[in-house]
């Protein structure tokens, strides 16, 4: 970042704080020039230097005015194309305002969405606020002017622009595939906890009370590769609960409709396209979820919405009576992370047993070039 850009960043920000002050009455052009800043403050200079000072006026008070309301739990979204006389600012792009609860995942996310539906984006602002809202979702203090602002909840107002779109049923679109995403973001988020929390459980149970008939160490394996999971090796995004009913073409899989956690809340969101009507695919396919294996990786057909835009890592571990026979599973849904996709094949559960067995069958000296 070159000092010639910081200085004509600072030029610019200092004719916004002059506009504010010309057009605004005094207590709210303090209000106004304490959020300006804040919006502005990690934007990057190169990012802004071509705007003209009316513009990054317009276009910050545009979401302060914008973030004033906003309903308990849900975000505020906006598409539109700024126009002079009808916003008082004007933007060559097409504009999205999004205000929402800070939460992970939310740029990431977004910004997938649009290059989704093929939408390039030149410019993301994305300020955090502390904001004080009333039960309605009515701002009572914002931005804070408390001494410690860090106490009050965190709101993430992120302003997109992208390609300018003139039809409306694109910009319609797009807050709908946004508004789509967010409530994905926010229930994965929300759950995150409850999720861990089923692993945990599953690890209990394969530990206290194994499945009768399966092999110890494939039990233990798989027990220590759902511990693996939990301990930072998976992004959890999805769970549910499943029974097996019937047998042949009447085969099916029942959705426990109350099970369902983060982007699985739904019992209506199918993670296998056809896998449902079990009855009707092929007996191979049957035989695979039917089976005393007890444990399934796969990949889904799904994409997910939520931080990164490929298909989501399924991990199904079977559920069995006392019998031992295969009875249903408890499906995780999300995505492994950086973390693990470094880690030496060596050291994960199950994927190890998988080494060892090749290494084993090479009959090459262990540690040795071949």
């Amino acid at each position: 970042m070159s000092e010639a850009s910081d200085q004509r960043k600072d030029e610019l920000l200092t004719k916004v704080r002059e506009l504010i002050d010309k057009r605004m009455p005094a207590d709210k052009a303090e209000r106004a020039r304490i959020f300006t800043e804040h919006y502005y403050r990690h934007t990057p200079p190169d990012d802004i230097a071509d705007r003209e000072p009316e513009d990054l006026y317009g276009a910050a008070l545009s979401m302060w005015s914008f973030g004033l309301e906003r309903p308990p739990g849900e975000p505020r979204i906006r598409v539109y194309n700024p126009r002079f006389e009808e916003h008082g600012w004007h933007s060559t792009h097409t504009v999205i305002e999004l205000v929402n609860d800070n939460m992970p995942f939310l740029v990431d996310s977004v910004t997938m969405e649009l290059a989704r539906q093929g939408l390039t984006v030149h410019l993301v602002v994305h300020p955090i606020f502390g904001v004080e809202r009333d039960d309605t979702g009515a701002a009572q203090d914002f931005p804070s002017l408390k001494a410690d602002p860090s106490t009050l909840p965190r709101e993430s107002f992120m302003h997109v622009e992208i390609d300018e779109q003139s039809d409306p049923e694109v910009l319609e679109s797009v807050e709908e595939g946004l508004r789509a995403v967010l409530s994905d973001v926010r229930a994965a988020v929300e759950d995150w906890r409850a999720m861990r929390e089923k692993a945990v459980e599953v690890v209990g149970a394969l530990t206290k009370k194994p499945p009768k008939g399966l092999d110890k160490r494939t039990v233990e394996e798989t027990a220590a590769f759902v511990q693996w999971l939990h301990d930072d090796h998976f992004t959890f995004m999805g769970y549910r609960e499943i029974g097996f009913e019937g047998k042949g073409s009447s085969a099916k899989l029942v959705i426990d409709e109350k099970s369902g956690l983060g982007v699985l809340r739904d019992p209506e969101r199918q993670v296998f396209e056809g896998l449902r009507h079990l009855g009707a695919l092929p007996p191979e396919v049957q035989q695979t979820m039917f089976e005393p294996s007890l444990v399934r990786i796969t990949k889904a057909n799904r994409r997910s919405t939520v931080h990164r835009r490929v298909h989501m890592d399924t991990v199904a571990i079977k559920k069995f009576d006392a019998k031992g026979n295969p009875v249903g599973e408890r499906l995780f849904v999300g995505l492994l992370t950086s973390v693990a996709y470094n880690q030496s094949p060596r050291e994960i559960p199950l994927l190890r047993q998988k080494v060892e067995a090749v290494a084993e069958r090479s009959g090459f000296e262990p540690g040795g070039h071949s």
